[in-house]
């Protein structure tokens, strides 16, 4: 089928790394699929080989005069422009329309996964959208994951992956930062300095390079600072498997962060009205993590201000594994919008 995926980056390229995922995962499935983003520029790092079957067209008003596809998923409530809405009501077959969530554990969103949305006025007045929600149970749309994926990780060689950036030591414990500004930062650092084991620490570009440059970070003690370049989607799944604890941000990352196989410390978005302190707690009620590290990801979110738990890779390996084996057991988000398509084209 033809798919129309509509994203707005707002910021922090979250959105775009979702999209093109889920855009990269259709066009291999076989779909034609057209991604429209109001900027197209973080494609050209996220996935500089492009991927089979998916076109990336920027989203102007003056361009959106294409023939509407089968199915137009507009993400995280971006709303299509109204002139295309007004081709997809015209069409002698309306296409399945349908509004991608944002993912959270949270209990809404086993209620509102699937709903129809009825257009009650615009263009598409008289038209239905239905709500597509990510989540953590059988009964939401799941995770992404690639049909690869799999094959892909098995045949990752992490030694290899890590001598790149001068990383040998069998000894030495690697870590990832992939952040905002957490306010733990500092502490972390010092924690990571002070150990009786070597850390690396491989700093992705972009704001979690800048917090850690604002802190004046200097390799020193057990720490070992690796600065690292943009890196595409594929290359970051390399950096996750490759390292023993990951700190991840955001949407994709997260849920990246879970199919590692290994620790992760997630920073949620922050919002102005605390409705993130909601989400997280919904996350770890999910998670079942041990009282340290749930106190860590307390932290290192601001949500308390207890001093950060030492970390301890170890003791929190179990819950990273039960979160692999059941985040692997979840619905397939890419599967769960072709069945949901292919049921309303019955109807």
């Amino acid at each position: 089928m033809r798919w129309d995926i509509f994203c707005r980056v707002i910021d922090n390229h979250g959105d775009a790394g979702v999209c093109w995922r889920l855009a990269a995962e259709l066009g291999a499935r076989g779909h034609d699929v057209r991604l429209w983003m109001d900027d197209p520029s973080p494609v050209q790092w996220l996935a500089p080989q492009g991927a089979a079957g998916v076109e990336v067209v920027p989203w102007t008003e003056s361009a959106i005069d294409a023939v509407p596809g089968e199915v137009v998923v507009e993400a995280f409530g971006c709303d299509p422009p109204p002139a295309f809405v007004a081709r997809m009501a015209a069409a002698p077959r309306a296409p399945a329309w349908l509004n991608l969530e944002y993912l959270s554990a949270e209990g809404y969103v086993e209620r509102s996964h699937g709903l129809p949305s009825p257009v009650m006025a615009g263009p598409g007045a008289g038209m239905t959208k239905h709500f597509f929600y990510p989540g953590f149970t059988p009964r939401t749309g799941g995770l992404l994951r690639e049909r690869e994926l799999p094959s892909r990780r098995a045949a990752f060689d992490r030694r290899a992956w890590l001598r790149q950036w001068s990383i040998a030591d069998p000894g030495a414990q690697v870590l990832s930062l992939f952040c905002y500004e957490p306010p733990a930062l500092a502490e972390l650092l010092r924690q990571l300095a002070g150990g009786e084991r070597t850390t690396h620490l491989l700093v992705t570009a972009g704001r979690a390079a800048e917090a850690v440059r604002a802190l004046g970070a200097r390799c020193t003690g057990s720490l070992q600072l690796h600065a690292l370049p943009l890196l595409s989607q594929r290359e970051y799944d390399h950096l996750l498997w490759s390292c023993d604890l990951n700190f991840v941000r955001g949407e994709d990352s997260f849920v990246r962060g879970l199919l590692a196989g290994v620790p992760s410390v997630w920073q949620i978005y922050p919002q102005d009205d605390e409705a993130h302190h909601a989400k997280l707690d919904a996350f770890l009620r999910w998670l079942q993590p041990p009282a340290d590290l749930r106190d860590f990801f307390l932290a290192w979110n601001g949500i308390d201000d207890s001093p950060l738990p030492p970390l301890d890779l170890p003791g929190w390996q179990p819950t990273a594994r039960s979160a692999f084996d059941r985040a692997q057991a979840l619905p397939e988000l890419a599967t769960g919008l072709e069945r949901f398509v292919a049921g309303q084209a019955r109807i």
